[in-house]
């Protein structure tokens, strides 16, 4: 269960980047608030996570899963391109967060 609370945070952590540039620097008042709420569920969840899994794996596990889950939104959005080197890159980094996994 600590895992799975761990990954949803990490893709918070993806809805709570994307809020922010929404937002246009916090002027606009319902991206901020997602923004606000995202962040605080996403840490919160990180931390209830940091009880049981070592704080290097969770940490890394965090922003791998929210950083692949950013590029991911923000290609579906149209806001940025998926390259193949990306896409692959993107792969290697989803077989670092197993493997981390796995060695937990």
């Amino acid at each position: 269960m600590t895992w799975v609370i761990l990954i949803a945070s990490g893709l918070l952590e993806a809805v709570w980047a994307a809020a922010m540039q929404t937002s246009k620097g916090f002027r606009k008042w319902r991206p901020t608030v997602l923004f606000a709420v995202a962040m605080l569920a996403s840490m919160g969840g990180l931390a209830w996570a940091m009880r049981e899994i070592p704080t290097g794996t969770a940490y890394a596990v965090w922003v791998g899963v929210g950083a692949i889950a950013t590029v991911v939104l923000q290609a579906a959005r149209g806001k940025e391109r998926l390259t193949l080197v990306r896409s692959l890159l993107l792969v290697l980094l989803v077989g670092c967060l197993v493997g981390l996994k796995l060695v937990s």
